[in-house]
């Protein structure tokens, strides 16, 4: 445990920006996998809903730096690969 104040407070905040990551970058997850499913199962309709909110969901998350940038971009082009067989 550290002794320094600050060092005390960093902890509290590190802590607090791990968890806000976590529920990020697992609602990321959760809607890319719900969008290749749709795209697997060749489903027009809810592959039209799934994929802009995957889509939505990697920017959001490369906004606020919890993926690269780059991390982004290749994510987001793979989805749209797979959706061009759709």
């Amino acid at each position: 445990m550290a002794n320094i104040k600050s060092q005390k407070k960093r902890i509290l905040t590190n802590e607090a920006n791990r968890q806000r990551n976590m529920a990020v970058r697992s609602r990321m997850k959760t809607l890319i996998k719900q969008a290749t499913t749709a795209i697997d199962a060749k489903d027009k309709d809810a592959a039209g809903i799934a994929i802009p909110q995957a889509l939505s969901a990697i920017d959001r998350a490369a906004s606020k730096g919890v993926i690269h940038r780059n991390t982004a971009a290749r994510k987001k082009s793979a989805l749209m690969h797979q959706a061009g067989t759709v």
